[in-house]
């Protein structure tokens, strides 16, 4: 028996796990993947010479995360890089809007799409340098965040208050409008909301695509040294040497339930494994509430709330070994880790539009990272590491293509789709095509079959758009880790704050749980106190 097991082994699994031992509880780790790490993963399978990150590359929430930064993971050998540049946003017509870490030479970038843009542009850092701190301490806090929250109040009315405010709520469409008279600055805001499933008409993208370009402003979009999976290699080995475990292979179940309490789990051999303490969930949570836990055990309003659980958008990726660096149009591109490609706010809005109506975009829009330009060690020199990925809808109606793509991912459609993403690629760097040396495809099913967390290549285990964040995260109720079982905590993106690496899921529940003993504790303290006052209230003297 242990104290506490942890289902799954992805970056909030990890971190749970490594919080608890930390204050000297036993913890096993249970992953259904041969390997550790959920979406935190790299190999060597696309070409042996060549790292490429299976899902997630680029990490700012990680570096504002005051969670991973109190867990000292470059004592177990984690190192960090960054491109020269965070981000680029070229256009056919050879402009290119960039994300430099020094917000001046942004500034003047932005400048060449409109005079002014670029003190329009330090005019949002400046709101970032009075509330940036907070608003990260509040965001990966437990909900809600109280005493930070009453920090960034008071900040933000200083700030500007109300007017602010309203800002940060509006469309990212509008706030680019207002901000900006040139693409330029548009796009950088616009594109990083996208980062989300966040449409540029959606209430609150303004705001989530200003946190995005702030922090890489202010921090950049760092990348592991060695690959994504070093991350998830410096949490294992910090949790190993405090006496915790990560059994990879062992799919759990079930979570075994007694009296309303959770007790522990069963393995899909059947193997049971109790806990003492505590179970930590860091799956989504459809697959806690839909099928890990008996419905007897939940009340009916939470299973009523499930069945209108939003999942994200769909995601394609192609992954790619290249024979030389990406020939972009714009030269501004070649140095970036990042770049979105999208001809403009209109393209995202319409590409937005298409998966909202259920049709297989015809120019998606494209994320797509330079692994080698971001850390040299990805690949062999003068060559790139790299990756694109896009959206579909879950449920696919027809293909804006018209090359009969249907979302069942089979019969060639793969290979159509990643055609079409190349050709994406191409119309900004013609000749592209030609540098390919290996590639691999992740449809969303693949996605999902590597990562359960990942349904249907959704990568942010539900939507962030605001009906489904704060309190209402994952369901409408606290916007905390607690669930309706005693003992059972949600520890994956699903709860509160959300997607993203960063661990916050994770350390929330490990709190949580942490706290809950002890309140049990104290509370057995206290009885154990008033029965021995009792007893020697009722005890006859002796003289």
């Amino acid at each position: 028996m242990v104290d506490a097991v942890v289902i799954g082994s992805g970056p909030n699994g990890l971190v749970a796990a490594n919080l608890l031992a930390d204050v000297g509880w036993s913890v096993e780790v249970l992953e259904a993947q041969d390997e550790p790490g959920g979406a935190v993963r790299s190999d060597r399978a696309v070409h042996p010479e060549y790292i490429n990150d299976l899902f997630s590359s680029f990490y700012p929430l990680a570096a504002a995360s005051p969670v991973l930064a109190r867990l000292g993971l470059h004592s177990e050998g984690l190192r960090w890089s960054h491109a020269p540049q965070v981000l680029a946003h070229p256009l056919l017509d050879g402009g290119c809007a960039v994300l430099d870490r020094d917000r001046s030479a942004t500034a003047a970038g932005l400048d060449r799409f409109a005079p002014g843009d670029g003190d329009g542009w330090l005019g949002l850092c400046r709101i970032w340098d009075q509330l940036g701190d907070e608003i990260t301490r509040a965001l990966f806090a437990p909900f809600p965040p109280v005493r930070s929250g009453a920090v960034l109040a008071a900040r933000l009315r200083a700030a500007g208050g109300l007017r602010l405010a309203r800002s940060l709520l509006l469309p990212v469409r509008r706030l680019g409008e207002e901000e900006f008279d040139g693409q330029g600055g548009r796009l950088l805001l616009a594109g990083n909301a996208l980062h989300a499933d966040l449409s540029p008409e959606a209430a609150g993208s303004g705001g989530f695509g200003w946190l995005m370009s702030m922090l890489g402003q202010s921090l950049g979009f760092p990348v592991p040294v060695g690959g994504a999976g070093a991350l998830t290699t410096a949490l294992v080995r910090r949790l190993q040497g405090r006496g915790g475990s990560v059994r990879c292979g062992h799919p759990v179940t079930e979570i075994v339930v007694r009296q309303g309490r959770a007790v522990g789990v069963r393995t899909e051999t059947g193997e049971a494994i109790p806990a003492r303490r505590a179970v930590l969930a860091d799956v989504s949570a459809p697959s806690l509430y839909g099928s890990l836990i008996a419905s007897e055990h939940l009340p009916g309003r939470l299973l009523d709330d499930m069945r209108r659980f939003q999942w994200d958008f769909a995601t394609f990726k192609v992954d790619w070994a290249l024979n030389g660096p990406i020939p972009w149009s714009s030269a501004a591109a070649a140095s970036a880790g990042t770049v979105h490609l999208a001809e403009g706010v209109d393209e995202l809005t319409r590409f937005a539009s298409q998966i909202a109506r259920g049709l297989v975009p015809d120019r998606p829009f494209l994320l797509l990272g330079q692994m080698t330009t971001a850390d040299g060690s990805r690949s062999p020199r003068d060559t790139e590491s790299a990756w694109a990925y896009t959206h579909v809808p879950h449920t696919v109606k027809a293909d804006a293509g018209g090359e009969g793509l249907t979302g069942a991912w089979n019969a060639g459609e793969p290979e159509r789709m990643a055609d079409r993403v190349e050709q994406q690629v191409e119309r900004y760097a013609p000749g592209f095509r030609s540098r390919i040396r290996a590639r691999r495809i992740l449809t969303p099913p693949s996605l999902e079959a590597a990562d359960a967390n990942l349904h249907n290549g959704a990568i942010n285990a539900g939507t962030a758009s605001m009906h489904q964040q704060l309190v209402f995260r994952p369901v409408p109720g606290t916007g905390r880790p607690e669930t309706p079982v005693r003992g059972l905590y949600l520890a994956s993106a699903s709860a509160h704050p959300g997607g993203g690496v960063h661990g916050a899921p994770g350390a929330n529940a490990a709190r949580a749980a942490i706290r809950s003993t002890r309140v049990t504790a104290h509370a057995l303290t206290s009885a154990q106190r008033l029965l021995a006052r009792r007893d020697r209230v009722g005890r006859p003297r002796t003289t």
